[in-house]
């Protein structure tokens, strides 16, 4: 039986999908939710305001204010993940490691918000970190291989019945 591009890429189409429905669905759907993490208060807090633009509140001060929330579970500056200072916003977002984002006006070191933030967590999925770094390299990078193969065949097969149609046109014309 000789060999047909086309029965091929068909082929390779639908088995490429099925191969990688799974993980690319995880990927669809997070990615979507991140796309829309700042109108979903569900995947990330919106930021407050604070009083001014300019900070002024002195870290020992700010370690305070968060310690004396209880969610975020604070002792020490071990316990938080990275600080987010937005001076546009009067504001320092200190996101801790158990995922709470406490937001704290850096002029009065006032608490103005604390949320479970999830936005990491997704992306953390979206980009198939959270499975470990086995799993980013042998699972989620072939994904996208493949799905960059799967855009490859579809647009064979799009164009390929466009291509005979218009040659069997020209001929008759």
């Amino acid at each position: 039986m000789p060999f047909n591009p086309r029965v091929f890429v068909r082929k390779s189409h639908r088995w490429g999908a099925a191969l990688v429905a799974a993980p690319f669905l995880l990927v669809l759907l997070s990615g979507l939710l991140l796309q829309l993490k700042k109108q979903l208060t569900w995947v990330q807090p919106p930021t407050a305001k604070g009083t001014t633009k300019v900070p002024t509140l002195a870290m020992p001060d700010l370690l305070a204010a968060v310690k004396a929330v209880p969610e975020a579970e604070v002792e020490s500056w071990a316990d938080v993940d990275r600080l987010d200072v937005r001076p546009k916003d009067g504001i320092v977002k200190v996101q801790c490691r158990n995922r709470y984002e406490v937001q704290v006006d850096f002029a009065t070191g006032k608490v103005l918000q604390v949320e479970y933030r999830r936005s990491d967590l997704i992306e953390s999925l979206h980009d198939g970190s959270w499975f470990g770094d086995a799993a980013k390299l042998w699972v989620f990078l072939p994904v996208a291989a493949v799905v960059l193969g799967l855009w490859v065949t579809g647009v064979y097969l799009f164009v390929l019945p466009l291509v005979v149609k218009w040659r069997r046109a020209r001929m008759k014309g």
